[in-house]
């Protein structure tokens, strides 16, 4: 079985990772719009080309399932990429609300949703979360956490002040729902920001858990081709990938 992984940028591959991790695939096509990135700053309509953009691409190669990585794109475009796609497509938001749901069964619990502003501005995690009686969620867009993960700073003092920056109004959160698939690059910096007891949700474990419960894998691959791709600057992606995935 082959899957493509689509994202705005380096994000997605956390996404690979967990992926690769648990062995669905005998093959990853990984596509970053590096030239682009980010998404989340973008109108709809924009972020929608975009993504039958890199539809087209995913069309040259015979995929069974193309992954959204981009929740930026999993809340605006998911639906236009479904009735356009030879194959079954998946976002990261609905896996991420029922990891959430999975995890913390007090209604009660405070939680604390970040993104992209397009991605909280589309409320794709609130309203769900709201209808099943979640009742104290606060949402927050933490834009400026993706250009500093592009950049490679995982930690260090321009992380530590922008987490000041968007965090140091709230109450503690019971979890935190990274709805970017940037944000669990500097999942530690987060927790550790929040003292290490918060639970961090995040697309790759939870789009893995997804898979498993609606495909039928017959099988683990021992090996897992993966094939890298960008928009620009494609040896920058590969070097994250080297450092993120040891490939």
């Amino acid at each position: 079985m082959r899957v493509g992984v689509f994202d705005s940028g380096v994000g997605g591959l956390t996404v690979v990772k967990s992926l690769l991790e648990h062995q669905l695939f005998e093959e990853i096509i990984y596509f970053g719009d590096t030239a682009r990135v980010p998404y989340g700053v973008k109108d709809k309509n924009t972020i929608v080309r975009y993504s039958l953009e890199a539809l087209e691409f995913f069309k040259n190669f015979e995929i069974d399932l193309l992954i959204t990585a981009c929740n930026t794109v999993s809340a605006y475009a998911l639906d236009e990429l479904k009735e356009n796609a030879p194959f079954d497509v998946v976002g990261v938001v609905e896996p991420g609300i029922l990891a959430l749901e999975n995890c913390i069964k007090d209604k009660n619990a405070n939680i604390l949703i970040i993104g992209t502003k397009a991605t909280i501005s589309s409320r794709a995690y609130e309203t769900p979360l709201q209808s099943n009686q979640y009742a104290n969620i606060t949402a927050r867009a933490t834009g400026l956490f993706v250009p500093i993960v592009e950049e490679g700073l995982y930690s260090g003092n321009i992380l530590t002040s922008t987490m000041d920056h968007y965090f140091n109004d709230l109450d503690h959160p019971d979890a935190i729902i990274l709805g970017c698939t940037h944000f669990p690059l500097i999942a530690k910096s987060i927790s550790e920001y929040f003292n290490g007891n918060t639970q961090l949700i995040h697309s790759g474990e939870a789009i893995v858990e997804y898979l498993q419960h609606h495909y039928d894998f017959h099988k683990k691959f021992e090996k897992t081709d993966l094939k890298l791709f960008a928009s620009e600057n494609p040896e920058a992606l590969r070097t994250v990938a080297s450092k993120w995935l040891k490939v």
